[in-house]
C-alpha cells in the first residue's frame, strides 16, 4: 500500500473536548498529535468553552489521537471527551487549526 490510506481503511470521530482546554495551546496541541500519527481533519474552539476536532486516519491512528486528546497539552485539563462517529470527508488532505 501506498503512503496514502484508502478510503475503504481510513475511520472519522468527532470528539467534543470539555474541561480547561482553551488559553492552554489545545489546538497546537492537538496539530503537533494529528502530525504524529498522520491524522487529517480540524480542530477549534467552540464558543461553549469546549474544543472540537474533526479526526481522520486508519483505526490504530484514530485511537493514538484519542488517546493524546485525552490527555491534552501540560496546562490543560481534560475533564469529558464525548466521541461521535462520523463519516470520512475527503476534502481534508491534512490537519488544521480552525478559527
Amino acid at each position: 500500500m501506498s503512503g496514502r490510506t484508502r478510503m475503504s481503511e481510513m475511520i472519522a470521530r468527532r470528539f467534543l473536548i470539555s474541561g480547561l482546554v482553551q488559553g492552554v495551546g489545545f489546538r497546537y496541541f492537538a496539530q503537533r498529535a494529528a502530525a504524529t500519527h498522520r491524522i487529517t481533519g480540524f480542530v477549534r474552539n467552540l464558543g461553549d468553552g469546549r474544543v472540537e476536532a474533526l479526526v481522520q486516519g486508519t483505526e490504530k491512528n484514530v485511537s493514538a489521537m484519542r488517546e493524546d486528546l485525552s490527555t491534552g497539552p501540560r496546562y490543560g485539563k481534560v475533564e469529558h471527551i464525548e466521541e461521535l462517529v462520523v463519516e470520512p470527508d475527503r476534502s481534508y488532505s491534512n490537519f488544521r487549526i480552525e478559527r
